[in-house]
């Protein structure tokens, strides 16, 4: 059985997940010379919104010169789905501190771990393809260049410089992932520290009865 503080922390741990519904998960921003404030857009768990109220246009209009694909919030599956998956891990996070089983603690962490790797493996396959499938009709062709976004981080793409980075959204998301991880750590702390005390009091044990 899970010791009551870890209970505790992986309740509110899962809890934590819940702002993550009301701000953006991620952050794409470009600058370029026609743009040199920048134009960009937020990535929501259900929808997709601009910096600015015309930015996603433009984006799409810059993305028109070079044959890029025009981004449109209804291509995205992954919309429909995310709600979903992040509310059914706030229920197994709550089911399994009700339940209090370590291994219930685990697949919760586990599986969070797992949807992680998998969610920012499919925003790379999208960059991916979203940089590399261009249309060979574009105004501006220059051989062998491609146009993927940065996962994390910056990258320059002719005289764009695109910036990509977590949002406040992931932000919670990832301190309940650490929250987890803490709650794991702290149950394998007090297994240790109990098979130690085990560990001393037998051979206490021993050493009264040869006494």
């Amino acid at each position: 059985m899970m010791s009551t503080r870890s209970r505790w922390i992986l309740a509110i741990s899962a809890l934590v997940i819940i702002p993550a519904f009301f701000m953006p998960i991620w952050s794409i921003t470009l600058k370029a010379p026609q743009y040199p404030d920048g134009i960009g857009m937020h990535i929501w768990m259900d929808q997709l919104t601009g910096h600015e109220r015309h930015d996603i246009q433009n984006i799409n209009i810059l993305n028109h010169y070079v044959g890029m694909a025009e981004i449109h919030e209804e291509d995205f599956w992954e919309f429909d789905v995310m709600p979903y998956i992040f509310g059914v891990l706030v229920a197994l996070g709550l089911l399994a501190a009700l339940g209090g089983r370590r291994w219930m603690l685990w697949t919760w962490v586990t599986l969070f771990i797992l949807l992680a790797i998998g969610g920012l493996a499919d925003f790379y396959y999208w960059g991916y393809q979203y940089g590399h499938d261009l249309d060979p009709r574009a105004a501006i062709k220059v051989p062998d260049m491609t146009y993927q976004p940065p996962l994390i981080g910056s990258k320059t793409l002719l005289n764009i410089t695109a910036y990509s980075w977590p949002y406040w959204g992931a932000a919670f998301i990832g301190a309940s992932l650490l929250g987890g991880l803490g709650a794991l750590g702290y149950e394998y702390r007090q297994r240790l520290q109990s098979l130690y005390e085990r560990l001393f009091s037998s051979k206490s044990s021993n050493q009264e009865v040869e006494a």
